[in-house]
């Protein structure tokens, strides 16, 4: 059961008619639009941990690790733009994820993202109707492990999917800290020039987030550039990610997943570009 996971005394999830359950959508709504995310301190309760992590260790031999340079966009390299736009800066990148098609139905991470509540709560807190909010429809992406080791981040980069919620797992012993910038492009402007500043090393308007194990961040990240500084010491960073996206049957693109996960499967070609919007991956 969920309890057995969530602290729902505190994030009473499963009680969408209570006065404590409108309470905190009202709370999250306002940290969504004043800090471009939100976070839940404790969504998951110490023991609930211990079974998550259990389970993450189980699978992170399972994780694809690639080293190799990307753009903020996961795309390929396009000489139609010129030396130093956003597209044509590539940077390396160093982790791994273990793709969602190693996570069990009765496991603990995949529990929490189907659980009836889990869902309209996501949506409520996003204010989002329901005609414009599906589970991702990606075998290899909809629950999904993102594994740091010593010496690795994230460079700077745009999600694919919409909606990115994520649950601190473990942190390394130093590093590994969440840097962002919120709504830096909407669905129908990239707003390259603004990409190019923080590329270029502006930090002015960059949030800095210290997750801790069992927080569970709502994060834009589709409209908001954000990275994972590198961690530091031997204990790997884990964190669980759940995705949601505006049009049903989304899933990744072949590039972006074949970069992620190692492999392509064949619903990846047939639902290519099945979006709302025409931004870069």
């Amino acid at each position: 059961m969920l309890q057995d996971l969530v602290d729902l005394g505190r994030y009473p999830i499963d009680r969408p008619d209570s006065w404590g359950y409108t309470q905190m959508i009202n709370d999250l709504r306002r940290d969504l639009n004043e800090e471009g995310c939100a976070v839940l301190p404790g969504f998951v309760h110490e023991n609930g941990l211990n079974h998550i992590l259990s389970e993450a260790d189980g699978v992170s031999d399972k994780a694809h690790r690639s080293f190799n340079r990307t753009n903020a966009y996961f795309t390929k390299d396009d000489t139609r733009f010129g030396v130093g736009h956003p597209i044509r800066r590539f940077y390396e990148r160093s982790n791994a994820f273990v793709p969602a098609d190693n996570f069990a139905k009765s496991g603990p991470l995949r529990r929490i993202y189907e659980d009836a509540s889990f869902l309209p709560f996501i949506r409520a807190t996003l204010d989002e109707p329901k005609e414009r909010f599906f589970r991702y429809d990606d075998p290899l992406a909809d629950v999904i492990i993102n594994v740091v080791e010593k010496g690795q981040g994230f460079p700077w980069h745009f999600d694919t999917n919409n909606y990115t919620v994520t649950l601190a797992i473990q942190n390394g012993e130093k590093g590994g800290v969440f840097q962002y910038v919120p709504n830096l492009r909407t669905s129908k402007e990239e707003n390259f020039d603004a990409v190019a500043s923080v590329l270029d090393g502006n930090m002015s308007q960059v949030r800095h987030l210290d997750l801790q194990p069992g927080d569970l961040q709502i994060f834009k990240g589709r409209y908001s550039l954000h990275r994972v500084a590198p961690v530091e010491g031997e204990r790997r960073r884990y964190v669980g990610i759940f995705s949601f996206v505006e049009a049903e049957g989304m899933c990744g693109g072949v590039e972006r997943t074949r970069q992620l996960y190692g492999r392509v499967l064949p619903q990846h070609y047939e639902r290519e570009g099945i979006r709302k919007d025409r931004l870069l991956d």
